[in-house]
């Protein structure tokens, strides 16, 4: 019996796929072996030592302490691509609203209410200060072409715009998926001096902090437009309201509101709506359960941000999971423990990412418990466990 805590609302179709019989989930449980969350702040709470994995149901992960989940072997998973259309249709609508002026329109007709049958002459008369110009044959420069960049880039080639990709780190999946129309930017200089519009979607880390700045704004065209529904930390904020002040740009429209943009009157701000729709929240939760019962259950390790993707068919009874840090004679080590304990290896697998290396290990026989005491006091290794290969009657 698997125990999962869930730290949030977490979406009932994600939940129903627990197997009543194989697992127990609940808000608060003692000594869990997994934790589930969306939003809610891990950094604060004390993670039992009983936990193997954490499992959140959206992209971001900056509300869980990865750097110290790695240190004590624990594997963090997040759902890269779940929340992906509902991000996608709303940078859609940003860059719309960007260049019509869509809501000082709608603001201002609410503020003419009470005009009662002046209304007709008053919005022919005063609906030209609205004006914006139609985003048909600009340019759209996409910063990041990950799941929701991809996605963006290709929607923005169907309604007629230019569209320029930059990511230098762009995956195999994202390559195949991004329309042949979009055009590679060999520099992100270069998108910036020639984009009309730009759409970030990078992931926030210590190199993409604060990178798009005055240094960058000066590059871009005078009267530009920037779309940021992926990190506010992505834009240097002071720099940003500076050049909407100086006209250098004309709009920023962000979904990461803070105090200094609501009074700036060039920053539209969204109030963080772009994974805010009961399909992202399923398609998230759906997929953040099925990760983590494949690694409780069989190891499998998919969508981790802080260990390597890792899977092995069982055809053994036994397998053995081992968590290490990846230096030399790691390997060796645990072969060697297993040798002398008559233990015959079927079938395996290592993988590393940066400091952390992964085994998963199958077994022709039950791992004696000398044996599992014996790795874990290997100078180096982070966790041991074994799981048993049981056909189950359930399907993820």
């Amino acid at each position: 019996m698997f125990r999962i805590q869930t730290m949030n609302q977490i979406s009932a179709r994600g939940l129903e796929l627990f197997p009543r019989n194989h697992y127990e989930v609940a808000g608060d449980l003692p000594n869990p072996d997994g934790i589930l969350a969306r939003s809610a702040d891990l950094h604060k709470m004390i993670i039992p030592d009983s936990v193997q994995a954490v499992a959140r149901a959206g992209a971001g992960y900056n509300n869980i302490p990865v750097s110290r989940c790695s240190e004590r072997g624990i594997v963090v998973f997040n759902t890269p691509g779940g929340n992906a259309n509902a991000v996608k249709e709303l940078a859609i609508a940003g860059l719309l609203i960007a260049s019509r002026n869509i809501l000082g329109g709608i603001n201002w007709t609410a503020a003419i209410a009470d005009k009662a049958d002046e209304v007709p002459d008053l919005v022919e008369q005063e609906k030209s200060q609205f004006e914006g110009p139609e985003i048909r044959g600009k340019i759209l420069g996409v910063i990041g072409l990950g799941a929701v960049g991809v996605m963006v880039a290709n929607d923005a080639v169907a309604l007629g715009l230019e569209v320029m990709g930059y990511d230098p780190y762009i995956s195999v999946d994202a390559a195949w998926n991004l329309s042949r129309s979009v055009r590679r930017a060999d520099t992100l200089e270069g998108l910036l001096a020639k984009s009309d519009y730009i759409s970030l979607h990078l992931p926030l880390s210590d190199t993409t902090r604060g990178i798009m700045d005055a240094e960058k704004f000066r590059i871009m065209k005078r009267g530009a437009r920037i779309i940021n529904l992926a990190r506010g930390g992505l834009v240097n904020e002071a720099d940003m309201i500076a050049a909407l002040d100086a006209g250098k740009l004309s709009l920023y429209v962000t979904d990461f509101p803070s105090a200094e943009l609501l009074a700036c009157p060039k920053a539209i701000c969204i109030p963080h709506l772009g994974a805010s729709t009961p399909e992202a929240e399923e398609n998230c939760a759906i997929m953040a359960v099925r990760q983590l019962m494949d690694f409780l259950e069989t190891g499998a390790i998919k969508n981790s941000v802080n260990f390597p993707s890792c899977s092995l068919d069982q055809r053994a009874p036994s397998r053995l999971l081992v968590i290490n840090r990846n230096i030399p004679n790691m390997l060796g080590q645990i072969t060697t423990i297993l040798a002398g304990m008559n233990s015959n290896i079927i079938s395996s697998i290592n993988q590393s990412k940066d400091k952390y290396a992964y085994n998963i290990i199958d077994t022709d026989q039950d791992i004696p418990d000398v044996a599992l005491e014996r790795l874990k006091a290997v100078d180096g290794i982070i966790r041991v466990r074994t799981v048993k290969h049981i056909v189950t009657n359930y399907v993820h």
